[in-house]
């Protein structure tokens, strides 16, 4: 492949909702390329991007590919993204590097949830994006509404570059208007087209849509707009020159009709991406900072390299395989570069360029370019790599806070050994995955953003790292706590002929506002008990507060006193006063009216409006609490408050009653009583299975 420079590359994320196509769509440009000769299909596993087991097993895209190839003279580097929201830390790192966003959107069902979130972050970054209607040969195919709806969703700029002239089951044709044409491709998926200049009805309807082009790309600049109103028009060379510009500016969004199945519509789309898509020179510089936190800018013609990782693979036979882009001069094979997040030095290994699975050598990759190196020690996602004498930090992906949990149960002590190993490079590879051990309730807990993603960890776990686990619900945190008084008096006497073993411990408990913890005290007086055996109690009951006397469960929000005893000049030791005061405490707390606390989340839940009675409904069967309502543009904000209990598996059926459109954020918000026709059951089964454990 040639060695291209910054003019001459397109860095585009492909990007969007659920099954809309992206990776077919990755499958027709990749032929019109003529990288590959026919497409492969999601349900034989034979596309070009979606190659890793899991995405053959599961049919659908679950990491970010990147994909190249040439067309009219210019390397695209296509990164596919996967659209499902369990996986949404790959569309966020594609962005991240992308000079363009292409949002694909189903000719049948219209503007989703996905492509909006996809829409925020590509301007959040500050790229522009372009839309392609894809599925356009399918029934109820619906292009003039769809374009009514991106308006609406993206503004008055969403612009038709093409037309489908027969969108439906016999989809075949596209009026182009920056060529006044009908397009009508072959039948073969190949991507071959003929040309006829429109006509009739066809003709008036792209003079109209060529003139409105012209109006707005007229505003792109000064000199031009007073040149249109001088002359009313603008000449075809003006057009096309200042299209780009155009573009640049969001003065206008294209959008593209297209079948990725069928290769219609396709070679316009990279026709498009090739002449007047964004290249790295239109973000010559970028934001970064020095390891001493001054703010400065780093340019693609610095001299010094520059790259920065945004995503890393564990590959079995390889090892790490880190996905990086040049912002700043060249990375060469054999060079060492600074790792500067880490304070490493890494040797740069073997550099390729990338084309889903299949990676070609190459010495060293430039400003503006893509690629991926084998085997960085330290180095992860979101880590710079410098030049010693240009050491800067690139701006991290600001990735959403998990809103799903599940626990992991090792089948095997050999299998529990080996389970951190895994997660630790799990997590690596996808940054919106957490795990901890939660020594309150004994379980490895994992989160991420939806229950697919964390079946499809438990399953590479075994296939990668060959740890058998079980994903199952995890325990929920509860506490015990009292709402009285309680006290005890209690002798602990041992004689086994020797010297034996006695303490009596006098203890009172009370209950202590919400989140003040185990609070130990003591009020001895007098000579009944020497102060050395203060620490013994106070041991015995922060170890009897950790699995505490009601079911077992934690104990927090109690003050404990330890107010009197007894003890024996010969007998009394440590270990007497360690039994009697954890009796004495356990028996207090049974005395003074034990209750059980449970963890209660603040969610925030975004839908689209007519979605907001399902939602409601549901949480209502789920002892939720509605605290309010926002509005955000064209969806409503639920603000609820549910206990952790009710929300197992709730972001699947949140997408279920929304179809798909509804997606929540959840953060702990505080402890509240468990209701009492349900706190006898609770603790029953706690200790049950504490039991068997």
């Amino acid at each position: 492949m040639k060695d291209f420079r910054a003019p001459e590359i397109r860095n585009f994320a492909v990007t969007g909702h659920a099954s809309t196509g992206k990776t077919l769509l990755c499958e027709a440009m990749l032929v019109c390329a003529g990288k590959i000769t026919r497409p492969g299909t999601i349900e034989q596993g034979t596309t070009v991007s979606d190659f890793h087991p899991d995405e053959k097993e599961h049919h659908q895209s679950i990491h970010a590919t990147i994909m190249t190839a040439e067309w009219l003279g210019r390397e695209l580097n296509m990164i596919d993204c996967p659209g499902t929201p369990d996986f949404i830390s790959e569309p966020l790192s594609a962005l991240r590097v992308a000079d363009s966003a292409m949002i694909v959107i189903s000719g049948v069902n219209g503007v989703e949830t996905g492509a909006d979130e996809v829409w925020a972050a590509a301007g959040d970054y500050g790229i522009p994006r372009f839309l392609v209607v894809n599925m356009l040969d399918r029934e109820r195919a619906r292009f003039d509404e769809i374009l009514d709806e991106a308006r609406e969703h993206y503004g008055p700029a969403v612009f038709p570059m093409t037309l489908p002239v027969d969108a439906g089951p016999g989809f075949r044709s596209v009026l182009d208007v920056m060529r006044s044409e009908v397009i009508t491709f072959a039948d073969d998926c190949s991507g071959k087209y003929v040309e006829v200049p429109a006509e009739g009805a066809l003709k008036d309807q792209v003079t109209e849509l060529h003139r409105q082009l012209i109006d707005r790309v007229a505003e792109s600049e000064d000199a031009l707009l007073e040149k249109f109103f001088e002359d009313g028009t603008l000449s075809e060379e003006d057009l096309r020159a200042h299209v780009h510009a155009a573009v640049q500016k969001g003065l206008v969004v294209p959008m593209y009709a297209a079948s990725a199945s069928r290769n219609i519509g396709v070679s316009r789309i990279l026709d498009f991406i090739a002449k007047f898509g964004s290249s790295p020179i239109d973000r010559a510089t970028v934001a970064a900072k020095t390891p001493t936190g001054t703010d400065v800018d780093v340019a693609l013609d610095d001299g010094q390299s520059v790259a920065f990782v945004f995503k890393t693979m564990h590959e079995t036979h390889v090892g790490n395989l880190s996905f990086f882009r040049v912002y700043s001069g060249d990375v060469t094979s054999g060079s060492e570069m600074i790792n500067v997040n880490r304070g490493e030095t890494e040797r740069i290994g073997q550099l390729y360029r990338v084309n889903g699975s299949a990676r070609e050598p190459v010495p060293a990759l430039h400003a503006g370019d893509i690629g991926a190196v084998v085997k960085l020690r330290a180095t992860r996602g979101g880590d710079t790599l410098c030049a010693a004498a240009r050491q800067v930090t690139l701006p991290v992906v600001d990735f959403p806070a998990p809103n799903t949990r599940g626990a992991l149960v090792a089948k095997s002590r050999a299998d529990l050994n080996k389970l951190g190993e895994g997660l630790s490079a799990l997590r690596e590879e996808d940054p919106t995955f957490e795990y901890h051990f939660d020594p309150d309730i004994g379980q490895t807990i994992v989160s991420g953003q939806g229950e697919l993603q964390l079946h499809v960890m438990a399953e590479e776990l075994k296939r990668r790292f060959n740890v058998e686990v079980d994903l199952v619900e995890p325990r929920v945190t509860y506490r015990a706590t009292i709402s009285g008084r309680g006290e005890s008096k209690h002798r602990h006497k041992k004689q086994t002929g020797g010297a034996g073993q006695f303490a009596e411990v006098w203890m009172r408990v009370e209950s202590l506002p919400s989140e003040s913890g185990v609070v130990f005290t003591h009020s001895l007086v007098g000579s009944n008990v020497d102060r050395v055996f203060v620490p013994s109690v106070e041991k015995c009951v922060q170890a009897a507060c950790t699995s505490g006397p009601y079911g077992g469960f934690p104990v927090t929000d109690v003050k404990v006193d330890f107010y009197d005893g007894k003890q024996h000049t010969v007998d009394s030791k440590d270990i007497a006063f360690q039994i009697a005061g954890k009796a004495a405490f356990n028996e207090a707390f049974l005395t003074a009216k034990p209750k059980l606390l449970e963890p209660v989340m603040e969610l925030r839940i975004k839908v689209p409006s007519d979605a907001v009675g399902s939602v409601l409904a549901d949480l209502s069967g789920r002892r939720g609490r509605i605290v309010g309502m926002e509005s955000e543009g064209r969806f409503e904000v639920v603000v609820a408050q549910v206990p952790q209990a009710e929300l197992y598996q709730y972001s699947s059926q949140l997408r279920a009653i929304t179809a798909g459109r509804g997606r929540h954020k959840e953060r702990f918000e505080r402890y509240e009583d468990v209701p009492r026709d349900q706190e006898a059951k609770i603790v029953a089964e706690h200790g049950r299975k504490s039991e068997e454990e």
